[in-house]
């Protein structure tokens, strides 16, 4: 069976107890929560874990289906580990929440966005006026879907990147995974780009820095499992595939809380990334100037 996540580490697991030449993995705790970064070297270890080149972090947080416990910790969490790999903080990015905001499961990007805190059109005089101090330049974009703008997204923000020329793209998406036990409660940053709806199926032309010229750092979390993938997982055997009808095996399941998982992913994931980017202001501070 074809194993359909969008996690490296899973498909890390997936491959055994022993690495595959040309990947690293290493755990370590960031601000208190445990993060697991694999690094994948080689096109022949990205040939094998089907995983392009790049650096992987895994971040195990609170169930997004309730109240995060301790959302400030997690949030500081995911703005150290971005803060790794976006580029000088007087230099500008350029955000993407990708997916659609009329179907709920791939609504995380949109729905981020909207709590991102936008300055390219702020004069630095009037940003130290105001008392924000020295702010990113950041610009930001919910495209939609191919199925309601007939344009690719990657076409949109080729475009963007080429009138903007921002020093990183960042692309905020929801994911796939393939245990039940990683769906909303995992946070996935890369430095290898994505490809929408790979998933579940529906690869759109992918956003990396092949396509677009400048590094692209993508955010997501897990908020759907293949159907036949949990059938497999939960009966450990690869045979229940077999009995799954060709109408379940075109099915995605997602939590029943689903609603609430989006509202609260978004919200890590925009104020850790707001965090990241405008490292001057405090938790407090975003939250008083993008609501959240």
């Amino acid at each position: 069976m074809a194993i359909r996540t969008d996690l490296a580490l899973e498909m890390l697991e997936a491959a055994g107890e022993l690495l595959p030449q040309g990947v690293r993995q290493e755990k370590f705790q960031e601000n208190g929560v445990e993060v697991t970064r694999v690094q994948v070297e080689t096109e022949e270890a990205a040939r094998i874990l089907r995983k392009p080149v790049g650096s992987y972090y895994t971040m195990e947080t609170a169930d997004f289906k309730s109240v995060p416990p301790d959302f400030a910790a997690e949030v500081e969490a995911a703005a150290r580990v971005l803060s790794r790999l976006l580029p000088p903080k007087d230099q500008p990015v350029l955000v993407i929440g990708l997916g659609n905001q009329e179907i709920t499961p791939d609504a995380l990007g949109p729905k981020a966005v909207r709590l991102l805190l936008a300055t390219r059109h702020i004069r630095a005089e009037l940003a130290e006026e105001i008392g924000l101090g020295k702010l990113r330049p950041v610009s930001l974009l919910a495209p939609g879907v191919l199925g309601q703008t007939g344009i690719e997204t990657a076409e949109i923000t080729a475009a963007l990147a080429g009138m903007l020329r921002p020093s990183a793209v960042v692309v905020i998406d929801a994911l796939a995974a393939k245990s039940v036990d990683r769906l909303a409660r995992t946070l996935q940053i890369s430095t290898a780009g994505i490809s929408p709806g790979s998933g579940v199926q529906n690869t759109r032309r992918e956003l990396s820095e092949h396509t677009l010229g400048v590094p692209v750092i993508s955010v997501g979390v897990p908020m759907v499992v293949d159907m036949t993938t949990v059938a497999c997982d939960l009966l450990q055997n690869e045979a229940a595939e077999e009995k799954i009808s060709e109408a379940g095996r075109g099915m995605m399941v997602t939590p029943r809380e689903i609603d609430l998982a989006v509202e609260h992913a978004a919200k890590l994931t925009a104020f850790g990334l707001n965090r990241a980017l405008q490292p001057d202001l405090s938790l407090t501070d975003l939250q008083a100037l993008v609501g959240g």
